[in-house]
């Protein structure tokens, strides 16, 4: 063995699905913040750990509260 990694085709189907699930966790944490999801979805499964870090650190627009809100 040369030592590369060799995955089957049901392999790669299995490491796009882990990939894309992972994609969903900043783009959750964005929305419930009052920002794009779908924004952070696509941001997150090119750069995942930089989209996370982002989403965690972002100001919360959802709750800012309006005049007459209590």
């Amino acid at each position: 063995m040369s030592g590369i990694l060799a995955v089957s085709g049901f392999g790669w189907i299995v490491l796009v699905f882990i990939w894309l699930a992972l994609a969903f966790w900043p783009a959750r944490v964005a929305g419930r913040k009052g920002h794009s999801f779908f924004g952070y979805f696509v941001f997150s499964v090119f750069f995942f750990p930089l989209a996370l870090i982002m989403a965690y650190t972002v100001r919360d627009r959802a709750a800012l509260p309006g005049p007459g809100l209590t």
